[in-house]
């Protein structure tokens, strides 16, 4: 089967007027709602929207793929760009597959389970580039360019190359299943809208771009126990009469059930965010859970009383059992509580993280510092390898969870401190601490201008810089570049096959 090129079919820009922005021809927009076009799609959007062109105006189409010809529905158009629905696909993609998932039309979980999975891959590594090129303005090597350094290099890290060398997205055997922590919403079942009887209790992801859920029974992408958790909770909580929250009144009692499952311990812990403190008839609910599900190991109720869509609440309480569960990376062992920060997929986890301390290019000497550390687990990975390691979190709880790892696998050259890490870091530098390789794994939002000011300064031979959101990666890449790093390797990783998330692991030398 031939295939189109890649880079030229999975052109991305990152945002939606970006898109309008470069396609569009015309200062008149040429559609209105409800009329009905043909589109040859161009490129997917981050969320993987396809992008199709009516007469040089931008219309993102949900579960179209680049190369198809398809004749939509417009439901709504803006400015620059609007939004439209595939009525007929007129000529389909090679890489279009059939979704395994029954509800996947419905579900927002997903975004591309009707793309084959090779080219999922190859689309992740085409948005990394797009985005250090178009954001960061950094130049990115060719295959073949980038291939020939690799091998005279004898595959060692920090190629040179003509650009930064991107390699090809790390993927999964096993595509399915990946998930080891489930966050589901909770609703009420009616009788004119949702499959059921009234009254009962229905869980699963909301619609796109909705807060409508869709219930479900099972999900492909996540570990069976964490479906069987949610089957039980609700289950059990219909039969005792508990009443799901609802975000509209502000009333009813549960809004979330969150399950984790360790997957090399097999441990699972279920957590309960309620509206409020007090559960009705709570000895039967968690008797009910026990029964249920022998494999769990806590119980415990998060309250969030606050009319918000933040999932938890400030206040957490065992309701039977431990306050945390444990799991295995590569053969370090971590205590993950209801509200930790751990990686949901722990086979990718293993492989992002190895990369992190090839990156790091430790001899067993150096001074390290993890920024944004969480609960230690690239701490741990760095501490086997380095002299040193200083991580620094923002969360308590997680700063008291990565000591107790560290404990926990008997590492004594990692120290954890509670603080920004814009804040830490350079006290820790008028202390006298110089790090040999800085390590960072930010939120969404990127680093702190703060933060890449500081690295800057502190001038380390290395930095690794771990990301979950290629433009903001992009963006702090060229402040660090101007600072006088030079970018040298990118390594995709997909965490999170059928979905537009991609991470990276970036090695920058100085």
């Amino acid at each position: 089967m031939t295939r189109r090129p890649l880079d030229v079919i999975f052109l991305m820009l990152s945002s939606e007027a970006e898109w309008g922005q470069a396609v569009r021809t015309t200062t008149d927009v040429p559609v209105r709602k409800n009329d009905e076009v043909t589109l040859d799609i161009i490129g997917l959007t981050q969320d993987g929207e396809g992008v199709g062109r009516a007469d040089g105006f931008t219309l993102f189409v949900q579960g179209a793929l680049p190369g198809e010809r398809i004749k939509a529905k417009v439901l709504k158009v803006k400015k620059q760009y609007g939004y439209a629905k595939m009525l007929e696909l007129l000529q389909a993609s090679p890489d279009r597959v059939e979704a395994p998932c029954p509800i996947y039309r419905q579900c927002g979980g997903c975004q591309l389970q009707h793309m084959d999975y090779a080219a999922q891959l190859a689309w992740k590594r085409q948005h990394v580039i797009d985005s250090l090129t178009r954001i960061g303005k950094l130049r990115v090597a060719d295959a073949a360019g980038a291939a020939e350094a690799a091998g005279d290099a004898g595959g060692a890290v920090g190629v040179v190359a003509d650009g930064v060398v991107v390699h090809p997205t790390i993927g999964m055997a096993e595509p399915w299943r990946y998930r080891n922590k489930a966050q589901v919403p909770i609703g009420m079942a009616q009788a004119d809208l949702d499959d059921g009887a009234a009254g009962s209790l229905i869980g699963g992801f909301y619609a796109r771009g909705s807060h409508r859920i869709i219930d479900m029974d099972a999900c492909v992408i996540q570990h069976e126990r964490n479906d069987e958790a949610v089957r039980v909770v609700k289950r059990i909580g219909t039969r005792l009469g508990i009443r799901a929250y609802d975000e509209t009144t502000g009333r009813g009692l549960l809004r979330h059930v969150v399950v984790r499952t360790g997957f090399a311990t097999g441990e699972t812990m279920v957590c309960l965010v309620t509206n409020g403190t007090r559960i009705p008839r709570v000895d039967e609910l968690v008797e009910g859970i026990r029964r249920a599900l022998p494999d769990v190991r806590s119980i415990v109720q998060n309250v969030n009383t606050r009319n918000t869509n933040v999932i938890f609440g400030d206040e957490t309480r065992v309701l039977w059992g431990s306050d945390f569960i444990f799991d295995e990376l590569d053969g370090l062992r971590f205590a993950i509580s209801a509200r930790s920060f751990y990686q949901v997929n722990p086979a990718q986890t293993v492989a992002l993280y190895r990369k992190a301390v090839e990156y790091a290019g430790l001899t067993g000497r150096e001074t390290v510092i993890d920024a944004y550390c969480g609960i230690g687990t690239i701490s741990l990975f760095l501490a086997r390898r380095a002299g040193k390691v200083y991580g620094v979190e923002s969360v308590p709880e997680a700063v008291e969870d990565a000591r107790r790892n560290a404990a926990l696998n008997g590492i004594a050259n990692a120290s954890f401190e509670v603080g920004l890490a814009e804040e830490v870091i350079p006290r820790w530098r008028e202390a006298g601490i110089a790090a040999d390789v800085i390590v960072v794994d930010p939120p969404r939002k990127g680093c702190d201008a703060k933060l890449l000011d500081t690295i800057v300064r502190m001038r380390p031979k290395r930095v690794v810089y771990v990301s979950c959101n290629p433009a903001t990666l992009a963006r702090d890449l060229a402040v660090l570049e101007a600072g006088g790093f030079r970018t040298m390797e990118v390594q995709p990783v997909d965490m999170f096959p059928h979905t537009g998330h991609v991470e990276c692991v970036v090695l920058l030398v100085k």
